[in-house]
């Protein structure tokens, strides 16, 4: 259930997406090493170079003042000599200045041109001293920064100085100059697209994450009035690439981190008695997953003969362990695997747990006692172990179970599919292709195989395979809700409207009440553009199910895919979407989808600093409740952006987003 929930909610945000992830779409000068030509040289403007998938860039816009220079994008490679030469005012440039000051800047004029001249005869180091030699004149000038023009010209050896070095194969000295320079001129963009390519070379791709970030910053700053205006900006002369690059190298180390913590919250991966710190699924999360499988009504008419729980509790519950007779093991053992079973059907899915825990271990502990269980339930209580074992996701000992169970009854093709799902979850694609198999050749009828096959295939990206499974699987059991739905799911990706209405007319007729229903409705109306109605058919699954967290997410994306109206001044109701996903969390803390959009929405309006680490708070309440490898990478990487960018408008002395 919860794989159709993520893959559908990911269906229904494509608008989304560049819009609530503006503040992370970064953009980087990739120059050639020519990038490295110190101000003032006489080059033409560079072109930058293609990316990885050999599409030019786009240059930057043109440049109209000295400011929109400085942040907008653009690299200045035309005659930017020192200030002395560039002066606006060069008519007043002596008559402004005394004896003192126009024979320093006389002679720092000199030594500019003469590391000019040693750069372009490739004496890098050379020409790095000639800066050094101009820099050392100003740090004696005892009225120097901040006055007459200094403070400029010092900035401006600095980075040719810092160019120098970089030619030199210099990188740290190159990074000394380039941090100096952003201290005094933070939106300096020679220097800081030199620090990024530099930080690149030298693979401290977390500190090159943080500059891309900043630049990105500056971009929005300098095109706040179109970005709040919803108008056309210049494009971003780096692809999304470059920081998916980046974020490659900075994310694993951080997924290490964190699946470290994962395995240590679900026990241990080779232990079948560990303990799992980590909750439960949501109950309706459970619930589904149990639905989903055609032996639902028949288990539940079993434990609802078994009776209530308060007629199973009279038995002494002592500690297991202290059964040695294998006859006493045996009736314990069946009376835990009823009355988990019983809790599994008053939604005690913990209490359940514990009982087919505590039934699994007896069974260990006495190795004949399974045998004298009465009819299958040996076989059942392996299920149901292994099925709670699922739950918590520990993976190999729910394997373990599933195991032992096929042992006992080779033939049953339902225990082959529960053991490939948690195979799915573990990443085994090719190992649960296989189980699914087995079992189609041992019941080719076999709805489950049939369904959860199909997630597969859709997993693997083969929707026509996934089809294939789904309308056999209705053919053969035309009541089968779940096969509907997800059948129509397809259709409405495949612009198959009218089928997938079909789909879901059927499946409304089996069960009128079904808030998944309505759910899958609203997303039939969402792949359509029709958001009102796709909003309307949510709402009816909120009050159907108010425990489904799938219509409340993807209620925030229709209210986000919602063009403005009239008058709204072209912004998009982000109050009421992240309302809605926050409600998604309350009822399923585990819903990642919820995380991840809340997250980029959060990120994408936040104005003020302390609501951008509110979003990495966010990040780690879902790490703590993450279940996936896959989960696992998504947030890492949310979480690495957010953090990056919090750092970035703090090296910015920046204390708000605000675009206003």
């Amino acid at each position: 259930m919860s794989s159709r929930q993520n893959n559908k909610t990911l269906m229904v945000v494509g608008g989304l997406a560049a819009a609530a992830t503006a503040s992370l779409v970064m953009w980087y000068l990739t120059s050639s090493s020519s990038s490295a030509e110190p101000e003032g040289s006489t080059k033409k403007p560079k072109k930058l170079s293609t990316d990885d998938n050999g599409s030019k860039s786009r240059s930057a816009p043109p440049i109209t003042t000295p400011t929109n220079a400085a942040i907008a994008g653009g690299v200045v490679d035309d005659e930017e000599q020192t200030p002395v030469v560039q002066n606006k005012n060069r008519n007043l440039k002596h008559s402004s200045l005394n004896q003192g000051e126009r024979t320093l800047h006389a002679r720092i004029e000199e030594l500019d041109k003469k590391g000019k001249a040693l750069f372009k005869n490739k004496q890098f180091l050379e020409a790095a001293q000639t800066f050094t030699d101009a820099l050392d004149l100003i740090g004696e000038y005892d009225d120097s920064v901040g006055t007459s023009g200094l403070s400029r010209q010092l900035i401006t050896l600095m980075n040719n100085r810092s160019a120098m070095y970089e030619k030199a194969n210099l990188p740290e000295l190159a990074l000394e100059d380039c941090t100096s320079i952003l201290d005094l001129e933070p939106n300096h963009t020679k220097a800081r697209t030199r620090k990024l390519r530099i930080l690149e070379a030298l693979q401290r791709w977390y500190e090159s994450l943080v500059e891309i970030c900043a630049v990105q910053l500056l971009f929005m700053q300098a095109n706040r009035t179109n970005i709040r205006m919803g108008l056309p900006t210049p494009p971003p002369p780096v692809p999304q690439s470059k920081m998916e690059e980046v974020l490659a190298h900075v994310v694993p180390e951080q997924v290490q981190k964190y699946s470290t913590l994962l395995n240590d919250n679900t026990g241990s991966s080779s232990s079948s008695d560990g303990t799992s710190k980590r909750p439960l699924p949501s109950d309706y999360t459970i619930l589904q997953l149990l639905k989903s499988y055609t032996g639902y009504n028949k288990w539940k008419a079993q434990a609802a003969r078994d009776g209530a729980v308060s007629g199973m509790t009279t038995v002494d519950d002592e500690d297991v362990s202290q059964i040695t007779d294998d006859v006493a093991a045996a009736d314990r053992a069946t009376l835990l695997l009823k009355r988990g079973r019983r809790h599994v059907y008053d939604g005690s899915y913990a209490a359940a747990m514990a009982d087919f825990e505590a039934g699994y271990q007896l069974l260990q502990q006495n190795k004949k006692a399974g045998d004298l269980m009465e009819e299958d339930g040996h076989a059942r209580l392996l299920e149901w172990a292994g099925m709670g074992r699922h739950w918590q996701y520990r993976l190999d000992p729910a394997v373990e179970c599933y195991e032992k169970a096929v042992n006992l009854e080779p033939n049953n093709a339902l225990l082959l599919v529960k053991q490939a799902g948690v195979c799915m979850d573990g990443s085994l694609q090719k190992e649960a292709m296989t189980l699914f198999e087995t079992a189609l050749d041992i019941d080719p009828q076999c709805a489950d195989a049939l369904l959860h096959r199909s997630n597969l295939y859709m997993i693997q990206g083969k929707p026509d395979q996934a089809k294939r499974d789904l309308e056999q699987c209705v053919k053969l059991h035309p009541n089968h809700v779940m096969a509907r739905l997800r059948l129509a799911s397809i259709l409405a990706a495949t612009q198959e409207a009218d089928k997938a209405r079909q789909q879901l007319d059927a499946a409304e007729r089996v069960e009128p009440d079904s808030s998944e229903v309505q759910s899958y409705r609203g997303e039939l109306h969402f792949t359509q553009g029709e958001m009102e109605q796709a909003r309307v058919q949510f709402e009816k699954a909120m009050k159907l199910e108010p425990n489904n967290p799938t219509p409340y997410v993807n209620a925030a994306m229709a209210i986000l895919n919602t063009p403005p109206s009239p008058g709204s001044n072209m912004q998009i109701d982000a109050k009421s979407a992240m309302e809605l996903l926050e409600r998604a969390l309350s009822v399923d803390p585990q819903f990642m989808a919820a995380y991840v959009q809340l997250g980029q929405l959060k990120l994408g309006t936040a104005t003020q600093l302390v609501e951008a680490r509110q979003v990495i708070e966010l990040y780690d309440r879902a790490l703590e409740n993450c279940r996936t490898t896959e989960d696992l990478k998504e947030l890492c990487s949310m979480r690495i952006l957010a953090v990056a960018q919090v750092e970035a408008a703090t090296m910015l002395k920046m204390e708000t987003f605000n675009l206003q």
